[in-house]
């Protein structure tokens, strides 16, 4: 059989081309070779770590510490149980709203391997053998990536894990080495610490989500030492060595660290290996990533669109949901206006970190003339209230427009608070609009105001 649109992974990106196509009034096809719907970011990515997080904040009452000190627990003993069986109920609710979404807009789903055998057909090999062809119009590649693993690095699921097997671990380790500071790395260094495991972060690299301006990760680095989270950067691994008593993460400068378990999250690659792109004339880089054009999705073959982790920064589901749309309507002619230039960031690590626009060595290196300003979650009423004592908002404006430039922010409800930096940002809004309007009081929210009062006692009238 034929269809209109062919999707291949049910991820973020995969899900939304699928039903935007259906919209449309066209056939879809979605073929993922996992035993549900849902690929990479419902069962070993984004909403496994995030209900982990979530859970870890609840049974941990890391949340009320500010107020009952560092000793204060919900659950004296959590166990890996209490983690999963909530994550279990999640998972089973994602899996169950995507499954109505596509019986509800006649979208068609097989669970297969997918092979690229000419410009406009597939092969579909499932499970059991059984083998069909299927011809499309358009295709969309959305097969998500896998933890990157080493040959050098010898994973076990005893001592050694990359990030998908940590949802596996049978028990909480007593000491945790997590190897790359990358978004997954930290996201987990720090959900293991609110457990009060003591954890080693080490990345060979001098310095930590780059992409972040610096005075947030500055802080976030700061927080995570002052809870005892050990943080060895520019400190490239030598050999990992998995042993009966422990793991041994060796350093290139001659240092042993010693945990029960390593966590290895150094990367990720593209699911392309078994697609047979060369059939169809598309190339991948060595980490399995496709080249796109940015503003149509499209590859080098131009009826077969990539979108979502497979195609490279920036990797998140929010965006990765966007391009899928995107793709779609391109493939099928819908002409959409141009998107925002800014999107948010979001990190959910404990603390979190969320970003949107310019950050400050952006503007600097940019030339022109700005002002910042800054509000402490401490100095809100709500803030106090929370017990949150740490955790600041960030806000940089052009003085010669006043308008905002960047917000960012690292502390509770990150990536929640920073969309109203986005509306402002998007919308071409100022310094004014933080100071003339009106907050709910007591809220985190208010430290908008605060920041732009700041920057606005700076600024001048």
């Amino acid at each position: 059989m034929d269809y209109d649109m062919l999707v291949i992974g049910s991820g973020p990106s995969g899900r939304r081309a699928a039903v935007q196509s259906a919209k449309l009034g066209k056939s879809v096809l979605v073929v993922d070779r996992g035993r549900r719907l849902g690929g990479v970011s419902v069962h070993t990515g984004t909403i496994p770590s995030k209900t982990l997080r979530e859970t870890v904040l609840n049974l941990s009452g890391w949340r009320e510490r500010g107020f009952y000190g560092r000793g204060y627990r919900v659950k004296q003993d959590i166990s890996v149980g209490d983690l999963i069986e909530r994550l279990h109920k999640t998972l089973d609710h994602e899996v169950e709203v995507l499954q109505h979404q596509f019986m509800r807009n006649s979208v068609k789903n097989a669970r297969a391997s997918v092979k690229f055998i000419g410009p406009n057909k597939v092969s579909l090999t499932s499970d059991n053998g059984d083998y069909s062809e299927v011809g499309f119009a358009n295709a969309l590649i959305a097969v998500g990536t896998r933890p990157h693993r080493p040959r050098d690095v010898p994973f076990d699921k005893i001592r050694v894990f990359d990030s998908d097997e940590m949802l596996e671990l049978d028990r909480l380790p007593r000491t945790l080495t997590v190897i790359g500071a990358g978004v997954i790395g930290v996201e987990y260094a720090t959900i293991f610490s609110a457990l009060d495991v003591p954890v080693t972060l080490v990345e060979p690299r001098n310095s930590i989500l780059d992409f972040v301006d610096r005075e947030i990760v500055d802080d976030f680095i700061h927080q995570m030492r002052d809870r005892g989270m050990t943080i060895r950067l520019g400190s490239a691994v030598k050999e990992i060595r998995s042993k009966p008593e422990a793991a041994e993460v060796e350093l290139a400068d001659g240092r042993t660290i010693r945990s029960e378990v390593v966590l290895y999250a150094a990367g990720r690659t593209g699911n392309v290996g078994s697609l047979g792109l060369d059939v169809v004339g598309i190339e991948a880089d060595s980490r399995g990533r496709i080249k796109v054009d940015p503003q149509t999705f499209q590859t080098s073959a131009p009826n077969i669109y990539a979108a979502g982790d497979v195609i490279g920064f920036p990797s998140l589901a929010s965006t990765s949901m966007e391009q899928g749309r995107v793709a779609a309507c391109h493939a099928f002619g819908v002409a959409l206006p141009p998107p925002p230039e800014t999107f948010p960031y979001g990190i959910y690590a404990v603390p979190e970190i969320s970003t949107v626009g310019l950050s400050e060595e952006q503007v600097r290196e940019s030339g022109a003339a700005y002002e910042v300003g800054v509000a402490r979650f401490r100095e809100t009423s709500r803030g106090h209230i929370m017990g949150v004592n740490t955790g600041f908002l960030k806000l940089l404006f052009s003085i010669e427009t006043r308008r905002l430039l960047g917000a960012h922010i690292v502390g509770e409800g990150a990536t929640e608070l920073i969309h109203i930096g986005q509306a402002v940002i998007n919308l071409g809004g100022t310094v004014d609009f933080f100071v003339n309007n009106t907050f709910n009081y007591p809220t985190l929210a208010e430290a908008y105001k605060i920041a732009g009062l700041d920057a606005w006692n700076r600024m001048g009238r």
